[in-house]
């Protein structure tokens, strides 16, 4: 199934993307000639049932895994067959990444964690701190809890400093896997919230979620079934918590279509 964008500007692209396991000597066929096109910023939600593939698709899409067979391009350049030093370039830039697992560096207080992250990219420390400051005054983390080590934090505190330093170097696309799946209601709002500002200015989002809410705040939800995207449901602009009537048919809408999917 090949699926296009809702945005004008390709991002990234598959191609008969393809991964296979081996498990005992019995292949597994994750993801099969699989086809997608992904925009300049777009929000896009990948959802499917336990063990179809998603982990495995956003890997692959991100560089951090290679498929079996198949292409993935960012912007035009295929970024299969790079060196691991330069994926590992190329992701510093380009990517950010959240992930339900909170992988901060333990010896680093919640703002060295980010300006670890900014200073890989810009030796100008001044203007790295003012991003951070920035970024941690969005998610609402303050100065004392800053300067906090991440055992001294709560989980959906640490969560959000993750998000602070994935957004560190102003991504092109920000991959998200379940990164609320170990919060509570409102430390996930706020992780959510975060995404949804990064969205707004013009950064892709690409999050792998089983969280209705959480899939809600996305503008393309895809389904992922048997290797392949078995679905896809516009959903428009996230209007916000204020526009309840948007809201509320948004929620209808998703949940017709993963009833129609099979979910």
């Amino acid at each position: 199934m090949s699926l296009t964008s809702g945005s004008a500007t390709a991002l990234i692209t598959t191609e008969k993307l393809s991964k296979t396991f081996s498990r005992q000597g019995v292949q597994q066929h994750v993801l099969r000639n699989l086809d997608l096109v992904i925009g300049e910023g777009d929000f896009t939600v990948i959802m499917g049932a336990s063990g179809a593939g998603k982990s495995t698709l956003l890997y692959a899409l991100s560089g951090m895994d290679s498929p079996t067979l198949g292409d993935v391009r960012f912007g035009g350049r295929s970024i299969i067959g790079l060196t691991q030093s330069q994926l590992a370039r190329f992701r510093r830039r380009a990517c950010g990444f959240v992930f339900q697992q909170i992988h901060l560096l333990a010896a680093l207080s919640l703002f060295d964690n980010a300006m670890a992250a900014g200073l890989l990219v810009s030796g100008d420390r001044a203007a790295v701190a003012r991003r951070a400051e920035a970024l941690f005054e969005q998610v609402g983390i303050d100065r004392a809890t800053q300067a906090k080590f991440p055992a001294q934090t709560s989980g959906g505190e640490a969560q959000r400093a993750a998000v602070v330093r994935a957004l560190m170097n102003t991504p092109q696309v920000l991959f998200a896997d379940e990164p609320t799946g170990a919060l509570d209601q409102a430390s996930g709002a706020a992780v959510l919230d975060a995404l949804t500002d990064a969205h707004r200015v013009g950064q892709a989002v690409v999050l792998v979620t089983h969280d209705l809410k959480s899939a809600r705040r996305g503008n393309r939800v895809l389904y992922l079934a048997d290797g392949q995207i078995s679905g896809e449901l516009d959903l428009g602009d996230y209007p916000g918590p204020a526009a309840a009537p948007a809201e509320a048919a948004r929620a209808e809408a998703l949940r017709g279509f993963l009833a129609d999917m099979g979910w």
